[in-house]
């Protein structure tokens, strides 16, 4: 899995083609980018809704980052985003192929909100395979990139 974690002031989604689709909006919080690739199971997923529930990267009184989401009482939008998987090493446009099938992207995608919020996180989502309009206020900047193959997990 890779995942692009944006400490924000606030985020929102919405998706201007789907008239049923309620915008999402969070104050601060992470904005997560998440995409899955075929390899990728519960193992993967259990390891960064661990590591991002407990990431400190909000400052503490002596302007350190040292808290986490549940000390500042933050949210999470969490954003389905295969891109995250283009190869751009041959020609000009990317290949996906990297990508997870999308049965199976979206399993772990909505496993891995399910699994942050049992850290007592609020976890609000975009819509997966839609055309989504995402917004964020990026605070710090702090943007932070996950890559479980990287990571070896």
């Amino acid at each position: 899995m890779r995942i692009v974690l944006q400490k924000v002031s606030k985020a929102g989604v919405t998706i201007p083609d789907e008239p049923d689709f309620v915008p999402q909006s969070i104050g601060t919080g992470y904005m997560l980018l998440v995409g899955v690739a075929d390899t990728d199971t519960d193992k993967q997923v259990d390891w960064l809704a661990h590591k991002i529930a407990n990431l400190r990267v909000f400052e503490d009184e002596q302007g350190k980052m040292n808290r986490s989401l549940a000390d500042v009482d933050g949210s999470i939008l969490s954003i389905s985003q295969f891109t995250l998987y283009g190869n751009v090493k041959r020609g000009n446009r990317p290949s996906f192929v990297e990508a997870g099938a999308p049965d199976h992207a979206k399993a772990l995608w909505l496993a891995f909100n399910e699994r942050l919020r049992t850290y007592g996180i609020t976890v609000k989502e975009g819509r997966f395979g839609s055309n989504m309009k995402v917004s964020l206020v990026n605070d710090g900047p702090v943007t932070i990139l996950f890559d479980t193959e990287t990571l070896g997990v």
